[in-house]
Parts: structure tokens; C-alpha cells; sequence
């Protein structure tokens, strides 16, 4: 299976179906609209939103292709630590030779640059900094998930997104499901009542092997600061482990319809696969919630014959039942909902960065995604908390503890 964040093909279709535009796909996926005066420094009425891309791995590429394709950007500069990542994308994007920055630090001079806005696609560990880096430089953020790797990171993603609403900025973070028509529609029903009151929730990531690519080239030279670097999808402070780095995306689905943070959880784990690098392949963890609310929680990176990122209510009134690659579900008592996402993990990007556009042109600078983003980052660190001590920790414990994650860097040039 291609995970969500690891699909390095475009399954989106040039056409614009039906299925979509009642999906709710913006209309500037066709085309850009008329910049309101001022709104972009040093931009004319009609021109593109200059930007600049932090972190040219596969991911990276790939959204700054379908950037490109959205018809409203300009990119002027990439940055990335590895000069092949950086040259690859930069010839890629056109962009010129000097506009091609490498190193740690490679993102402070691309912020030096007459740009309006920043993709940041590095590894999560980066997030915080680098964001906070751009909102300081007073550039719009549009921010991969995860946003952190540990409490202290999440807090400083919750603080640049207070700055950027503050200085009239857009921050976005790229979750598929969140632009999802059929998402939001079973989200609203339950936030409704039309399930009744909620007596239990599961949610589900299940899928095979990820990052054996990752795993051979580590294998190759371990002790090469750069090799770990590059592989950095095993290490867990590079990543925040498999629960943070990729399970986020069912659990964001979870905290998102339930509208609230879990109180405590309890949680176990382990490896299964024979991989280097210290990250777990799967997790099981029952979280408590608000109303006496438990949701079951289990995920794997390691099998064969099942893949699925799910989310599941039952209420007294009826089931709300959801798919990152099916269908959308909501079967109660006074309302029917049932569809097929389509290709969310294309789409849900696409309709992202219209959304990001428009936000940008339009002025619109109330940055929902934020908060909601810190909070269900924030319930990824806990269950992996949880599981990692094989008990029970409450999200206060988590919280006052604030306990950080930080790679092994010596020997990167900065």
C-alpha cells in the first residue's frame, strides 16, 4: 500500500467530474483569482503568490507539483539539506541555480528571498522551527502533518499560529480528510446529535511495509550522519515514530468528530520487523475521553492483506463509519449518509492548497487548521507516551512534563 504521506505518484485527473465539484472542490484548482491590492507584498493585481519550498524529498515534489498545476504560485526558491534533493526540485520548479539553498540552515537564507509564502515538507522534527522561522519573516505557512515530533514543538506550532492570525498571515496544515466533502458532512452530523449520545469510538491505521526503502540505506553506512538523516522516516525524533508520523491521520479523524482531547491513555507496542533505527511498527492504545467516551485505537506497519485508516462512532441513535480510501458512512435513526472519498490523498492536497489561495488573496487569516492540528498531534505524543511506558498517562502528566525529542545531528553541515 502507498501511504497517505508516501505516495509519490499523482492519482488526480486532469478533468474536473461531477463527483468532485459536488465534493465541494474549490474553483480555483481551475484557475487563480484577482489578488486584492496589498494583500502580497511587492505583488501586482492578477500575478501569482511567489513561494518558496522547504524540504525537496519525494513529498515535497510531489505537492510542489500540484502547486504548480493550481495556476496561482510561483516558485522562486527551494531549500533542502541534501544538494541533489534541492537541485532535483529546483530544475524541476525552474528555479534558478542561486535560489537552490542546502544545509540545516538552508531554510533562513530561502526566507532572505522576496517570497510571500513557504511549503514546508521536511521531516516533522523541523516543523516548529522552520515554521515559526517564516511567520517571524512574515511569510504565509503551508505546513505538512505532523507539525511536531513532542510537546514542546506543538507548542511552538500553537504560538505561530496565534502570531500569524495576529499579523494577518494564513496558516495551513495539509490534513486530506479535513477538505473531504463527505468528511465534513459526517463530522457536522455527529457534532448535530444525529448519532445521540456517543458510547464508544475506534479508530484504525493498518498497512505494510513502509519504510524498507528506508531501512536498506541505512543499512548501508548506520554510522553516516547523513545516511540517518536521509532515512529518517526509522528514527523516532526525526519522525515522532509511526503513531505521530503517520497514525495522526485516523486520529485526527477521531479527535476531530469527538471536538475534544482525550484525558488519559493507556497504551502498549512494539517492533515486529527487523528494521534499523529505533521506531515501533505498531501500537494499541485505548484512550479516555470527555462523557465517559473510550476510543480504541490500533495500528500496524509491518503486515500484509489489510490496509485501512478508519474511524468509527457508535452513538444511541446511529454509527458514523469513515475511510481514508472507501467510503464515508453515517447510518442513524433521522440520517443517511454514504459515498466514496475517491482519490482523498491527491484531491484532499489539491482542494488544500485552492483553500490556501484563496485564504491568501482573500485576507482570510483565522487559521483553523492550527489549533486542531496541535490538538490531535498532541493525542499521537500521548498514546505513544502511553505505550512506551506500557501504563496509563494522563494529558496533564504529558503536558507538565513537556518531554522533547532530539536527534543525533553531529556531523550535518549546517
Amino acid at each position: 500500500m502507498n501511504t497517505p504521506e508516501h505516495n509519490n505518484s499523482d492519482s488526480h485527473s486532469a478533468s474536473i467530474t461531477r463527483r468532485r465539484f459536488i465534493a465541494g472542490t474549490s474553483a480555483s484548482v481551475l484557475g487563480f483569482t484577482v489578488l486584492k491590492p496589498g494583500l502580497l507584498r511587492g505583488a501586482e493585481a492578477n500575478s501569482r503568490i511567489n513561494i518558496g519550498l522547504i524540504g525537496c524529498g519525494n513529498r515535497g515534489k510531489w505537492v510542489a507539483d500540484l502547486f504548480q498545476k493550481h495556476g496561482g504560485y510561483n516558485f522562486v526558491a527551494v531549500a533542502d539539506y541534501f544538494q541533489d534533493h534541492a537541485d532535483e526540485a529546483g530544475e524541476t520548479l525552474k528555479v534558478p541555480a542561486a535560489n537552490r539553498y542546502t544545509g540545516l540552515s538552508a531554510y533562513h537564507r530561502l526566507l532572505e528571498q522576496k517570497l510571500d509564502a513557504v511549503v514546508i515538507e521536511s521531516p516533522p522534527y523541523f516543523h516548529p522551527e522552520q515554521a515559526a522561522a517564516a511567520i517571524d519573516a512574515g511569510k504565509h505557512v503551508y505546513l505538512a502533518k505532523p507539525i511536531a515530533v513532542d510537546v514542546p514543538g506543538c507548542e511552538t506550532i500553537a504560538r505561530s499560529g496565534e502570531k500569524a492570525t495576529a499579523n494577518k498571515l494564513c496558516f495551513l496544515v495539509d490534513f486530506q480528510t479535513r477538505a473531504n466533502k463527505l468528511y465534513q458532512q459526517a463530522v457536522k452530523a455527529v457534532h448535530d446529535g444525529e448519532l445521540g449520545k456517543i458510547v464508544s469510538a475506534e479508530a484504525n491505521y493498518q498497512c505494510g511495509d513502509t519504510w524498507g526503502h528506508m531501512d536498506q540505506l541505512l543499512r548501508k553506512d548506520p554510522k553516516n550522519p547523513e545516511v540517518r538523516l536521509r532515512a529518517w522516516g526509522v528514527d523516532r525524533a526525526l519522525s515522532g515514530d509511526v503513531i505521530t508520523e503517520q497514525n495522526i491521520h485516523a486520529l485526527d479523524v477521531a479527535c476531530w468528530m469527538l471536538d475534544a482531547a482525550p484525558i488519559r491513555a493507556y497504551g502498549t507496542g512494539d517492533r515486529a520487523r527487523d528494521y534499523l533505527g529505533n521506531c515501533w511498527d505498531h501500537f494499541a492504545v485505548i484512550f479516555w475521553y470527555p462523557n465517559d467516551v473510550v476510543l480504541s485505537f490500533n495500528s500496524h506497519q509491518s503486515g500484509y492483506g489489510y490496509d485501512d485508516i478508519m474511524c468509527r462512532l457508535y452513538g444511541l441513535k446511529g454509527t458514523a463509519d469513515t475511510h481514508y480510501f472507501g467510503n464515508v458512512m453515517v447510518k442513524a435513526t433521522d440520517f443517511h449518509l454514504d459515498g466514496n472519498v475517491g482519490a482523498l490523498y491527491g484531491d484532499g492536497v489539491i482542494t488544500n492548497i485552492a483553500t490556501f489561495y484563496n485564504s491568501v488573496t482573500q485576507g482570510e487569516c483565522s487559521n483553523p487548521t492550527v489549533p486542531a492540528s496541535v490538538r490531535s498531534n498532541l493525542t499521537t505524543i500521548l498514546g505513544r507516551t502511553a505505550a512506551y511506558k506500557q501504563g496509563v498517562v494522563t494529558w496533564e502528566e504529558m503536558m507538565h512534563k513537556k518531554e522533547k525529542l532530539t536527534p543525533d545531528l553531529k556531523g550535518l553541515k549546517a
